[in-house]
Parts: structure tokens; C-alpha cells; sequence
């Protein structure tokens, strides 16, 4: 069996680069230790080993299927919601556990069977009711979603209104009661319903009457499949989409209020829908990029497999030598490329995620002012990021996944071509790479003068220190010393658009931004990792395989750094450039 994750490379990361157990000296994670999250994440591997991975390409063979109002899905997502926990704040019945750690959970799980992409959703649907719905809500939902009974979502966009959720036309009509009548569609949800929970509890953006337009117009209400009294709610499902991957998950189509009976609770205050969502929206968005680096881990393990076990040709210098046997194709220098931007992606993205998690962590649990502040203001800078470059960039390393496998990796013999339709939603889902490089450029680099992006910077700026005090590593310091200066010019060269009020212009080409930024980010990453793997070999002179593990951390980083770091030079002549060539003018282009 492959390797879909490595939990050496995962002890690595939590423990030695990000010391997860000091997060527990914060009153709200003190019951916790380390041995309490080697215990969560090894009952999760025992789950993504019996229940998910085994049955990996059966939820995709089986998919889900509506018939006469009725979704089935495999029963197999019904063990799994069963046998799942999730870390949750105990007054609210869960774990408590550190996101860094949960996060990592849903990294296991996902990279184990991403088919199955249930809980995360239910868990986030959870803590938006617990943070901001009535008592009386929290009470009667809360635990019985978090026991898996009840499945949650989230309900936000409709035909007409795609990502422009301020074109939203789902409307709430108050009642006597204090509930709502819900009319109107939804489109895309993820798990929207099916027969392995014994309810669906939708959490939905709507408008209630007489609401003003746009964004501030929108509520958040609380709309069941099935009432208290288990009647039906008048929600029903008109269509599954039918999907390239991720084939274990129905996405529906669903019409509430047919019959004028559909009813919601309103979660929070009238016209604060969208607020409330952004806390799911967040979570969601970190969520969908950890989805991406595990779709790309299980990858990069099916693809390694394959690379030490194939044998195929001989070395370039030899190929002359017809007597000499075949190597394996790990051998052969492009073979190696392709393994190695694998896993530069796949462990650099981890990490991303992981140092975000941590940021959410301590901004949650901080009671000092200033350190809360910090970190709140760094995890929205990073948010877009840690969705965005481990999803388009695991796509990039799922199809250097394939590419290994050659031919093979084309068929159904393979898990690869199944991996490559899988994490192609991934840049899609919660926000295209659109919307979250307009965030991050229109947004979180211009939030409070700045401030997150000068916290950010100075903690890279800590990493190169920390770096320069071993020769080996001083060169790619000094790299990333130089990228971080061409980051924040280019990030000059585009304030002035901002300033003059061109927004088109200034955000025009924010997908290359995000892209640069992207990578020098990671490039932060892997020299943290880097420093950490030196001083290791350094002071703790480990010697086998854990040697080779220290020495591969550092050689990978060298790769990213000589491969990868490059790129942004092009992006930069490109981002300063004046030729403007996206823009509609009076005489438009034909295309």
C-alpha cells in the first residue's frame, strides 16, 4: 500500500518547526499535551486506514445518486461519520483541540479518501452556531451535528449570483413564531443531502424582507431538511450535479419553499449574514487548501512507490551498456525532478497551512493585546495564500505525480488519474483563485496601513537571521532576503492604482501577485525548515535514517530555492509592466 502521508514528516513540522506543545501553556489548551495529540491523530490514521482509504476508488465508482427526491451515497461515508470526532471547545461537547492540530486531522483524512468530505464541513456549520447563533439553537443542533447524527452545510450561492454573493435572491419572510418562510435556490452544496445522517442542517445566506441590497442586505438563517417534529422542511432536492472528481461527495441543487413551507431560524442579528459566514468562509478556505496538499501527498506517495519499484532504461551516461539491467526509474534526473517539486510542494504547503493554523491558535487563545492582534492580523494575510498556492500548485505536483507513472499513470490501474480529477475543484471551491488573489492584494496588503504584511515580513526577516548562522544555509538566506525586497517593490510599483482609485487596474493582474507571493512565502517555509533540520544534525549528530531525513529537508530547500524562487523574477517584470492588455476598452478585443 502506498504511503497517502508521512508521519515522519508530519512529527517533524508539528513538534520540531512549529513546538505544538507550547501552544498548551494558554489556559484554553492546557488539558492538552503531546501525548493527547499523538493519541487524536493516531485513532485518524486508524480511521483513514480501515474505514477511507481502502474503499478510495469505490466512492468514486459508486456515486451518489437522487432518485424520487432521495440521495444515497455510499454506506460506507455513514461508518465514517460515525467513527469521527472533531476538536470543539468542551462547553460545546468536543476536544479543544489546537487548529494546528485538528487541521492536520483533516489532512490525514483527506489525503486517505478526499471522497469523503463530510466532516469538516458539519464541524465548521457547528462553530458558526455555537459562536453566534440563540442559546435555544445551540442547544437543540450543536451536539448532535458534532456526533455525526447531523450532517451540516453551507448554502450560499444560486444560479444567477455565482461568487457575487451580493446578487443573492433567496428570500426570509418574518413569522408570528419568530422564525422565517424561506423561498428561493441553492446551487453547489456540498453534501446537501443524503441518506447516511438523519438530518442536513443548511446554513444559508438570504435576504429578509425589505433587506437593502448588496452585501449588507444579507442574513444568516438556519434552515433543516427536517423539522424538530420530523416533518419534512420543505426543501428539496431538484438536482446532483455530476462532477469530474470528488465523486464520494454529492453536490446539489436544492429549491426550498415549493409549497411555501420551509422554515429558518435566524442565526445572530438581521443583516449579518455575511459576516457571520466569513468565520466558515475562513475555515473553509484553510480547509480547501489543506484538501489540495492531501490530494497531492497521496500523489506524491503513489508516485514515489512506483519510481523505486519501476525499472526502466539506465542511466544517461551508460545507455550504451545493453548487458547492465534497468533502473529504477528514480534514477534518472527527471525522474528526480519530478519527485522532488512533489514534495517541495507538498511538504512547503503543509507547513503554510500549519504556520496559518498556528496564527488562528494564538489569536484565539492570546490573552496579551497586542500578541492577539498580531497573529488575528496575520492569519488574514495568510488565509488567501494557504488556499490558494498549495491548491494550484498541488495540482501542479498531482500531474508530475502522473507524468512519473507515464502511460500508467493514464489509467484506472493507478490511483493518479483519480487524484488529478479530484484536486482540480480544489482552486475553485470556497472563492476561485480570483477572488482570493483580489483579497489578498485589494484587502489584507492594504488592511491597517499595512500592519499585516509588516508582521509577516518581520518574521521572515527573523527566519533569514536565524539562517544566516549556518554557512550552508547562508546562499538561499540571502535569496530569500532579495525576494522579500522584490516583493514589497513590486507591492509599491501597484499602490499608486490603488491610491487613484483605478481598482481595475490595480488588481488586474492579481493572480500573478498571488502567485509571486506564493512562492516566497513557501521559500520562508523551507529555510524555517531548513534551520531547523541544521541545527538538528548540528547539535544532535543523528546518524541512519534520521540523518537522511535532516539531509533531505535541506536538499529539498535547496531544490525549492533553485527551481521554484527563480519564477518570481518573470512574475515581477510582469507586474510592473504599464502595458495593459486585460482591460475592457472602447474598442474591444476579439476573442
Amino acid at each position: 500500500m502506498a504511503q497517502y502521508y508521512s508521519r515522519r514528516n508530519l512529527n517533524f513540522l508539528l513538534y520540531e518547526v512549529f513546538n505544538a506543545t507550547e501552544l498548551t501553556h494558554y489556559p484554553y489548551y492546557s488539558a492538552h499535551d503531546r501525548e493527547t495529540f499523538d493519541m487524536t491523530i493516531d485513532a485518524v490514521t486508524q480511521i483513514g486506514d480501515t474505514i477511507m482509504f481502502p474503499h478510495f476508488r469505490d466512492l468514486d465508482r459508486n456515486q451518489p445518486e437522487l432518485k424520487n427526491g432521495k440521495v444515497t451515497v455510499h454506506p460506507k461515508v455513514g461508518e465514517y461519520l460515525k467513527a469521527m470526532g472533531d476538536g470543539f471547545s468542551f462547553e460545546d461537547g468536543g476536544q479543544q483541540l489546537p487548529e494546528i492540530v485538528n487541521s492536520i486531522l483533516g489532512f490525514i483524512l483527506m489525503a486517505a479518501n478526499n471522497g469523503m468530505m463530510y466532516t469538516g464541513l458539519t464541524s465548521g456549520a457547528a462553530r458558526l452556531i455555537a459562536s453566534f447563533a440563540s442559546e435555544e439553537l445551540k442547544q437543540t443542533y450543536v451536539e448532535k451535528m458534532l456526533g455525526g447524527k447531523w450532517q451540516g452545510t453551507m448554502a450560499l450561492t444560486e444560479p444567477q449570483a455565482g461568487s457575487s454573493l451580493s446578487d443573492i435572491t433567496t428570500s426570509a419572510t418574518p413569522q408570528a413564531d419568530g422564525s422565517y418562510r424561506i423561498k428561493g435556490q441553492k446551487v453547489f452544496i456540498s453534501a446537501g443531502d443524503h441518506d447516511q445522517c438523519e438530518n442536513i442542517i443548511h446554513l444559508m445566506l438570504a435576504r429578509i424582507d425589505g433587506a437593502p441590497k448588496g452585501t449588507k442586505g444579507i442574513s444568516l438563517l438556519l434552515v433543516p431538511k427536517y423539522r424538530l417534529d420530523g416533518t419534512e422542511n420543505d426543501v428539496t432536492s431538484t438536482g446532483i450535479y455530476h462532477k469530474l472528481g470528488q465523486r464520494g461527495v454529492p453536490a446539489m441543487h436544492l429549491t426550498m419553499g415549493d409549497r411555501d413551507d420551509c422554515h429558518g431560524w435566524l442565526v445572530g442579528e438581521p443583516h449579518r449574514g455575511l459576516n457571520y459566514m466569513f468565520q466558515m468562509m475562513n475555515e473553509a478556505r484553510i480547509g480547501v487548501g489543506m484538501t489540495g496538499v492531501a490530494i497531492a501527498s497521496a500523489a506524491y506517495g503513489a508516485s514515489l512507490q512506483y519510481a523505486k519499484e519501476r525499472p526502466q532504461s539506465r542511466r544517461l551516461n551508460e545507455k550504451s551498456a545493453l548487458d547492465s539491467p534497468q533502473i529504477p526509474i528514480i534514477q534518472h534526473p527527471d525522474v528526480k525532478r519530478m519527485l522532488l517539486l512533489q514534495k517541495a510542494i507538498v511538504e512547503g504547503s503543509l507547513s503554510l497551512l500549519m504556520e496559518t493554523a498556528r496564527c488562528a491558535d494564538i489569536a484565539h487563545a492570546s490573552e496579551d493585546p497586542e500578541e492577539k492582534e498580531k497573529y488575528h492580523l496575520m492569519l488574514e494575510l495568510l488565509t488567501p495564500v494557504a488556499k490558494t498556492y498549495p491548491t494550484e500548485m498541488g495540482m501542479v505536483a498531482v500531474s508530475n505525480g502522473l507524468q512519473v507513472l507515464g502511460g500508467y499513470g493514464f489509467t484506472e490501474d493507478f490511483p493518479l488519474e483519480q487524484l488529478y480529477r479530484d484536486i482540480r475543484i480544489t482552486p475553485i471551491y470556497e472563492g476561485t483563485t480570483g477572488i482570493q488573489s483580489q483579497d489578498l492584494l485589494g484587502r489584507k496588503m492594504t488592511m491597517k496601513g499595512g500592519k499585516p504584511a509588516q508582521y509577516l515580513f518581520g518574521e521572515v526577516a527573523k527566519t533569514i537571521a536565524e539562517a544566516e548562522n549556518h554557512e550552508t544555509l547562508k546562499p538561499c538566506a540571502q535569496k530569500l532576503k532579495t525576494e522579500l525586497a522584490r516583493l514589497q517593490e513590486v507591492t509599491m510599483a501597484l499602490m499608486p492604482f490603488a491610491m487613484q482609485g483605478d481598482i481595475e487596474r490595480f488588481l488586474m493582474d492579481a493572480t500573478l501577485y498571488m502567485e509571486m507571493f506564493g512562492i516566497s512565502t513557501v521559500a520562508w517555509q523551507w529555510l524555517k525548515q531548513a534551520v531547523v533540520a541544521q541545527r538538528t544534525i548540528v547539535t544532535q549528530n543523528p546518524d541512519g535514517e534520521e540523518l537522511a531525513f535532516y539531509e533531505g529537508k535541506i536538499h529539498t530547500m535547496k531544490f525549492f530555492f533553485h527551481y521554484e524562487v527563480p519564477k518570481t523574477l518573470g512574475l515581477a517584470v510582469r507586474l510592473k509592466d504599464n502595458e495593459v492588455l486585460t482591460i475592457a476598452t472602447e474598442k474591444e478585443v476579439i476573442l
